[in-house]
């Protein structure tokens, strides 16, 4: 039976589950049947975490193989409904570029029977030369972007106007346009101004980001050997002993430091594939390296400009998913191949400490976790370790994948108070916790600023990114969040 104190933790997770699918819907129902569909791929991908959390916290557990089953079945109806997606999006597209074609046709006969002229753009001095300003506005039209207004900014020009057209495509097309006349000289950003409404800005490509230095390339090879320093440090005192005092015990601590190493690199190995699909160059990695679990992660800058929101956030989600898979196996592993005299034992109220690891070693381990000590597997910390850094940098904080995934899918003015939010909230805990203190002083001093705005800001990511990030913050959030001490004990997870 539930206690009067677990049925309020019980029906938080059934509200917080309701609340979500529920403003999902609530967003797709104005697209009809593409946003309905899409609203299923989002409740498919959710599904299976929310029935699993929902029922261990009733008591009911699901064993490895139904968990299996729940995501391969998951996975399966995710690319069904995709399948059904992309043919209604085809038709989609095809009905809308006919009614734009139309449209336009329309508004130039009737310029052309009306003999109304275009006004020319109201032009102020600007820090780009007449010549190439003369080129950049021709490559406006009327079935495109409709330009009324030029206003000095920064190095280049504000055009407002009136957008015509699907953004994406609009934009895409004058990039090329642009590209064709000046080259590489200049770059086209589509944002919203401050009403709300479309503008182009022209910039000069001497503001793109800045590559990696020498003396910085130099830098991330020291903090690359800190970390391999700090991993084989943490290897040694997970089984009691101080490495820097030992060093004839490196081989006892190499296995442990090599899992952690293997999972920041599955972690950069993401964000290099999907910046390489995406023709994103990114400099080398900055690891942060940490003593308490042995790297904090590493700060990758974007050496060029990011094409678009989908861009963003593909590039953002692609390493917290490589190193968060990487670890979730490294711990059901781990997990499987623990057995009375494994290589450690770990007080059972260690796996108090996370909802999504204690949970995990519930199903696998059952009445194990009830023993004052538990005997794991090695790879059972490694893995765990592998999680907790993973859910630190999807903490929706600025230039952290979380907070960039947050910008890609919500816009700047939200990212920008998560990143508030994040901050007062990690000082708050790390009154108790010295972990949360140093991460909160990492993104205060490294990570705070928002990631600067991609070339297309307009066009926003599909509802099935927009269900993946919810899936990533819900994620983080079991990982960093522990049971409570009641909760775990009716779940059998302690004494």
């Amino acid at each position: 039976m539930l206690t009067s104190s677990e049925t309020p933790i019980i029906a938080a997770i059934v509200l917080i589950a309701s609340g979500i699918l529920g403003w999902g819907f609530y967003r797709a129902r104005p697209f009809g049947k593409l946003g309905i569909l899409a609203w299923l791929q989002s409740v498919v991908l959710m599904t299976p975490w929310l029935l699993f959390f929902g029922l261990f916290a009733a008591g009911i557990y699901i064993n490895i193989v139904g968990i299996l089953f729940l995501v391969v079945a998951s996975a399966g109806l995710y690319i069904f409904l995709g399948r059904k997606l992309r043919d209604a999006g085809q038709d989609a597209i095809l009905k809308q570029r006919a009614t734009d074609r139309l449209a336009a046709q329309t508004a130039s006969e009737g310029d052309k029977d009306s003999s109304v002229v275009v006004p020319e753009l109201q032009l102020a001095p600007t820090p780009i030369p007449e010549a190439d300003l003369s080129l950049i506005r021709g490559i406006f039209g009327i079935d495109t972007f409709f330009a009324t207004e030029t206003i000095p900014y920064q190095e280049g020009v504000v055009f407002k106007g009136n957008l015509r057209g699907e953004p994406e495509a609009v934009h895409n097309r004058l990039t090329k346009t642009l590209q064709e006349r000046l080259d590489d000289k200049y770059r086209l950003f589509l944002v919203e101004d401050t009403d709300s409404k479309p503008v182009m800005i022209v910039l000069p490509s001497r503001t793109d980001p800045q590559r990696t230095q020498l003396a910085q390339k130099a830098f991330a090879v020291i903090l690359l050997i800190a970390t391999i320093a700090t991993s084989l440090e943490v290897g040694g005192i997970l089984q009691n002993f101080d490495l820097f005092s030992n060093p004839e015990r490196f081989a006892e601590a190499l296995p442990i430091a090599l899992g952690l190493l293997v999972i920041l690199i599955s972690h950069e190995i993401g964000h290099w594939l999907l910046a390489r699909r995406h023709q994103v160059k990114l400099s080398w990695p900055f690891f942060l390296p940490a003593v308490q679990i042995g790297s904090f992660g590493a700060i990758t800058r974007f050496e060029s400009l990011v094409p678009s929101r989908n861009a963003l956030f593909d590039i953002a989600l692609a390493g917290p998913a490589f190193g968060g898979i990487t670890s979730l196996l490294l711990l059901v592993i781990g997990l499987l191949l623990s057995h009375p005299g494994s290589l450690f034992q770990l007080p059972n109220q260690f796996f108090q400490g996370s909802i999504l690891v204690g949970s995990l070693a519930r199903v696998v381990l059952g009445s194990a976790l009830q023993s004052p000590l538990v005997n794991i597997h090695p790879l059972v910390i490694v893995g765990w370790l592998g999680l907790v850094i993973t859910a630190l940098n999807l903490m929706p904080a600025g230039q952290l994948d979380g907070g960039r995934i947050v910008q890609a899918i919500y816009g700047r003015k939200t990212a920008g108070r998560t990143t508030f939010a994040t901050i007062v909230l990690l000082a708050i805990v790390s009154l108790g916790n010295p972990l949360a203190m140093y991460w909160a002083i990492v993104i205060l001093f490294l990570q705070r600023d928002l990631e600067r705005p991609s070339l297309n800001e307009i066009s926003e990511p599909d509802d099935a990114r927009a269900a993946l990030c919810l899936l990533a913050l819900f994620l983080m959030i079991a990982t960093l969040l522990p049971l409570t001490p009641a909760l775990a004990g009716r779940l059998g997870i302690g004494s």
